[in-house]
């Protein structure tokens, strides 16, 4: 090894030792800010690479979110998903890069700089101060008087104490500048060497990866030249097409005049009217109308929640105006409020007049089965006889509702995104929404969710008890069942996008339900044990009185496990059992709500559910599109059943509904005879009254005359003390015996 500063020279003292020191001392300092600037500089690097990488994490995330929103097209879900990955695992080789180079250069080097050059500074001081103290040694040694022998013989001992100390601490430095000098040119190459290999690893990993995506890549851009293709011809159509609409003549631009009742979305019509306001100054706004579900409603922007006009068809009427100022315009009107509304032309007029009275026809004949079908205002079905006299439900309206519901486990917060403090629900699902996630349910249409507000709307006993049944954790269980084996996130507050494609995903297309690996049918002799034991059942019924109380809760011991069952017999059964739970998951499953047991004289869940006594099962099967009238093979329907059974608050539910009380079962009996026969006054009361209303509907033509109020508060109290207080219709029933 090359010595940087002689030993001799360092033992002499001599001006080529001092100026090789003051060399040395000059280049180590250089050297102290070149690889403290080196240092630094791989800080700030590796700061960057791993922002960089972050930044790359969040695009990588968002081509899989691209991928997700693609699923339905097969090739760029694919082809993102596969481009993701590989981004992924170039992101974890640069990850390896900078951990790599943290290592080499920054610990290294940084070790290297307050190691061994604090060495070096340390023996600089002691070398500088021991130097100081020799010279004035020297001079001390000089500058006594000959004369003075105790002065001589004091400088000679402290000059040679001193030159001895010089040359120990002098000798130590040397060594220690040899050392660096030999030690810098090791760590500084070992270091750059480690550097330039983690380097060497990257490109030849990201080499490979990219080496089996080429092929992958080729063949994509092979389909890519022909989807240019494809999308060119498309192109041309469209042009075409565009250039044949632009030439028709549109000097009549009226909006579109037909109306259709069986349409798929529900919507019977729908355009743009003039609507005067009810204030004072009568002052007329331009909204976007729309006739679906049996009722009459309007937005003013896409976004916003529909407005109810009228809440169910069947208590209106439409009628020309002539008597006011502009042109153009029909009434209509309803037993609490009337509406003006006012169309563009003559022609719109006579076609909105003619969709409302035929939706009003319409909805007569359908006795009201789908007489609830909307929104963040209307009342569900189970309350639509309520005429605006909500005294006796203030108990269970507002925070009462609110604070009920969300004490069931899971409900304080939305059931889709999380966010605290839902005002919000889904009576069909039987979970809690915040106001995004609402508007979003609305949107899939009441056939997969039907929503109301815990604090605005009113709400009636049975719902309250559906909602208590259910909740968010129970309902997750089932629809988010496979959420976590599939990797997916559920959607924050305020990501309106990825909550639309999440809540499409979960309820319409039920992407993350867990489906049976195999629903079979039971075999030949599972069949026959289900067969006898509801058989059983339906005696054990008839011979009972028919005053057995509406709530008793009976099980069944002898029905299998629901694995061994298709969807639409897991209803069956769970109706009878009062399982909600059970229920949700076997609709979830694709279950048929209004599935017929072939085995069981073509009884339907919703007759099960009136076979096991419980009110909350029977609204539960209504709100997710139950058929009222359905019969089975004996001709009796869910009103017969609940007839014979005596179950007073299911009679004013179906009643409610809709149910034709004119049906007769195959012996000729209509519910009325029965009741009459079973001498039931509670049920043969609501039979008659509610046959009256229809009589009096039907001669005087506006429903909403006199009586009609009374008939409603009837209503009302029956179905307050069929959820609140059966055991008093149960009482009534026995007192009517007595008689």
């Amino acid at each position: 090894m090359k010595m940087t500063v002689d030993f001799e020279e360092c033992l002499k003292d001599s001006p080529r030792f001092r100026a090789a020191l003051e060399e040395v001392e000059g280049d180590v300092a250089e050297l102290e800010l070149k690889l403290d600037k080196l240092v630094k500089l791989c800080i700030a690097m590796i700061d960057t690479g791993k922002a960089f990488c972050a930044a790359n994490k969040q695009f990588m995330n968002g081509i899989r979110d691209l991928a997700q929103y693609s699923s339905n097209d097969a090739v760029v879900e694919t082809s993102l998903t596969k481009f993701s990955d590989s981004l992924q695992e170039m992101i974890n080789f640069h990850t390896i890069l900078f951990d790599q180079t943290q290592r080499s250069i920054k610990a290294q080097l940084q070790n290297f700089v307050k190691e061994d050059l604090r060495k070096f500074k340390d023996a600089k001081k002691q070398f500088e101060k021991v130097s100081e103290e020799k010279e004035n040694a020297l001079v001390k040694n000089a500058q006594v008087q000959r004369n003075k022998q105790h002065e001589v013989e004091e400088a000679a001992n402290i000059l040679t104490a001193t030159r001895k100390c010089f040359r120990h601490i002098a000798l130590d430095y040397v060594l220690q500048i040899n050392v660096l000098q030999s030690k810098r040119r090791s760590e500084i190459l070992k270091s750059m060497l480690s550097f330039m290999y983690a380097h060497l690893a990257f490109f030849h990993q990201g080499y490979d990866l990219f080496s089996e995506l080429g092929p992958y890549m080729k063949d994509l851009g092979a389909q890519l030249d022909r989807l240019v293709v494809d999308a060119a011809k498309e192109k041309r159509e469209m042009e075409q097409k565009h250039s044949t609409i632009q030439q028709k003549d549109f000097s009549s631009d009226d909006s579109k005049l037909e109306y259709n009742v069986d349409a798929a979305n529900g919507i019977v019509m729908e355009g743009y009217l003039f609507k005067r306001a009810s204030n004072a100054f009568k002052t007329w706004n331009r909204r976007w109308f729309s006739i679906q579900n049996n009722q009459l409603v309007y937005q003013k922007k896409f976004k916003d929640s529909p407005t109810v006009v009228v809440e169910d068809l069947r208590l209106c009427t439409v009628k020309h105006c002539e008597d006011i100022e502009r042109r153009f315009c029909f009434e209509v009107v309803s037993p609490t409020k009337s509406c003006m509304l006012q169309a563009d032309s003559e022609k719109l007029r006579q076609a909105w007049i003619k969709a409302v009275q035929t939706s009003i026809a319409t909805a007569y004949r359908e006795k009201g089965d789908e007489s609830e079908k909307l929104d963040k205002k209307s009342s569900p079905s189970t309350g639509s006889l309520d005429s605006g006299n909500e005294s006796k439900e203030k108990l269970l309206k507002g925070e009462s509702a609110l604070q009920r519901v969300q004490c069931i486990p899971g409900n304080t917060s939305c059931c889709d995104c999380g966010l605290a403090d839902p005002r919000w629900a889904s009576i069909n699902l039987g979970i809690t929404l915040c106001i995004e996630c609402s508007g979003i349910h609305r949107s899939l249409g009441v056939h997969f969710s039907k929503v109301r507000s815990l604090t605005l709307d009113t709400w009636e006993p049975e719902l309250l008890k559906l909602m208590c049944e259910l909740g968010n954790d129970v309902i997750n269980r089932v629809y988010e069942a496979k959420l976590e084996k599939m990797g997916i996130k559920k959607p924050q507050p305020g990501q309106r996008q990825e909550k639309e494609a999440y809540i499409r995903a979960k309820y319409v297309e039920r992407k993350f339900v867990d489906k049976y690996s195999t629903l079979q049918s039971p075999s030949e002799q599972e069949k026959r044990i289900i067969s006898k034991s509801c058989e059983d059942q339906r005696l054990s019924h008839a011979r009972a009185s028919v005053h057995t109380p509406e709530g008793e809760r009976q099980e069944s011991s002898v029905f299998l496990d629901s694995k061994h069952l298709n969807p639409g017999l897991q209803l069956y059964r769970a109706s009878y059992e009062k399982n909600l739970p059970k229920m949700a998951e076997a609709l979830a499953h694709g279950a048929d709500v209004n599935w017929a047991n072939s085995d069981e004289n073509q009884a339907t869940p919703l007759i099960q559910a009136v076979l096991g006594g419980s009110l909350v099962t029977c609204e539960f099967l209504l709100q997710n599109g139950a058929n009222v009238n359905q019969r089975d093979v004996q001709g009796r329907g869910p009103l017969h059943h609940a007839t014979v059974l005596g179950h007073t608050g299911q009679v004013c539910l179906f009643l409610k509904r809709g149910a034709n009380q004119h049906a007769t079962d195959e012996e000729g009996k209509d519910p009325l005879s029965i009741a009459v026969e079973a001498a039931n006054a509670d049920i043969v009361t609501l039979l008659r009254l509610a046959r009256m209303n229809e009589e009096m509907r039907e001669s005087e033509g506006l429903y909403g005359q006199p009586g009609d109020e009374t008939y409603q508060d009837i209503f009302r109290d029956f179905s307050q003390m069929a959820s609140n207080n059966p055991e008093k219709l149960n009482r009534f029933q026995q007192d009517s015996q007595k008689f």
